[in-house]
């Protein structure tokens, strides 16, 4: 199948688990997932209609930048950020998915301060405590968030998680339910900062329908949209 009829069928399958789960389906978000892939996927996927195109490597990010492969949709961040990289990703990504520290979140807010703006960013929750994978544990979510609260080029949005990949047969269902329930206990305790955190970023192609009936509001798809993904290079 062609990309535009892969972004057909993703869209159909997120409209119906909308539908089931009582949203409207132009709440959720569809971010291509772009790892591995060359400039002319993505801009593929763009004229197919899609709108966020999600980055998972700063090397990659920036030679598609420099190709100018994402015209025409968001950029977002959404790998593991080294503070050592920050100043290549603030100001140039739309939306950092996966900040998973103090220090990677200090690290953002100074050089967002030094190009005088304002950076969007999510915290990256470890929902299952898993030790291979990146992300905050749950219980340090909120004070962190809270921080962000007190950081003049910090936009808090939202968070996002990637939970354990689930047995033959299983569902990360639970996983998306905590996440989503950390996602609302924070944004009742934002007071005034609470209309800003509106975005949920759970669920991939394996299990982005469940996530979409747990609260998702965007989904981060490369498989499902792409095809199995070309070898990473280097």
């Amino acid at each position: 199948m062609s990309v535009q009829e892969n972004v057909t069928a993703v869209l159909a399958r997120v409209e119906a688990a909308a539908r089931r789960a009582g949203r409207r389906p132009e709440e959720i978000t569809l971010a291509a997932a772009t790892k591995t892939q060359t400039s002319d996927a993505i801009r593929a996927a763009i004229a197919a209609g899609i709108r966020v195109c999600g980055e998972n490597r700063v090397q990659e990010m920036t030679a598609h930048l420099a190709d100018n492969a994402y015209q025409g949709a968001a950029l977002h961040f959404i790998g593991r950020l080294q503070t050592n990289k920050v100043k290549q990703v603030v100001g140039r990504a739309d939306l950092i998915q996966s900040v998973d520290s103090l220090h990677l979140l200090e690290a953002v807010e100074k050089y967002a301060a030094r190009l005088e703006l304002v950076q969007d960013i999510l915290l990256e929750v470890n929902i299952a405590g898993e030790q291979s994978k990146g992300g905050l544990p749950p219980e340090e979510i909120l004070p962190l968030a809270l921080q962000c609260a007190e950081l003049p080029h910090i936009r808090l949005r939202g968070l996002m998680c990637i939970p354990p990949a689930p047995p033959p047969g299983g569902s990360s269902r639970k996983f998306f339910s905590q996440t989503r329930q950390l996602f609302v206990d924070i944004r009742q305790k934002m007071s005034d900062n609470n209309r800003q955190v509106d975005c949920l970023s759970m669920g991939m192609s394996g299990d982005f329908e469940e996530a979409v009936e747990e609260g998702a509001t965007l989904i981060r798809v490369g498989t499902a949209l792409f095809g199995p993904r070309p070898p990473l290079a280097g």
